[in-house]
């Protein structure tokens, strides 16, 4: 399974964004994680779309998070940056080819097929059964909270 760098990217912000009592503009998320503002920004407009952040604007404008950090799992921020599309593609190959089967024998189902989409199933179990909120409890939360609590720098 490959995930885009955008998944860990947002991982990190919702862990953030789930210990902050405001807004964090995408400037602050960047510069706390040394990463570029206008690639986090494609990725935090994700999030929104998805709505797991909501942007507010102003002086103190930034993002947070729509729902408490226990109802957002893992596997939410990686189908809002990656998709939800599975990972393998059956295009039945068996109907191909010399070794083409025919179509009433590929009518049942396919041992490569089952197993990728038993692996998929389980993959996704697993991000499911894991929330913001567990991920932020793996962090030293007070230094973080007084990192977010010190201004930007100019």
């Amino acid at each position: 399974m490959k995930l885009s760098g955008g998944v860990e990217w947002s991982l990190h912000c919702c862990v953030v964004l789930s210990q902050a009592e405001g807004p964090v503009p995408t400037a602050r998320l960047a510069e706390l994680h040394g990463v570029s503002k206008t690639y986090l920004a494609k990725h935090l407009r994700a999030l929104a779309h998805a709505g797991l952040v909501n942007p507010t604007e102003g002086r103190d404008g930034g993002y947070v998070l729509t729902r408490a950090p226990e109802k957002i799992t893992v596997l939410d921020v990686v189908q809002a940056v990656d998709g939800t599309e599975p990972a393998f593609r059956c295009t039945e190959i068996r109907q191909q080819g010399i070794l083409a089967a025919p179509p009433e024998q590929c009518r049942s189902a396919c041992g490569i097929a089952k197993v990728m989409a038993d692996a998929e199933k389980a993959w996704r179990a697993s991000l499911s059964g894991v929330t913001i909120a567990d991920l932020a409890a793996t962090l030293d939360l007070p230094a973080l909270r007084k990192i977010l609590t010190t201004p930007i720098a100019p």
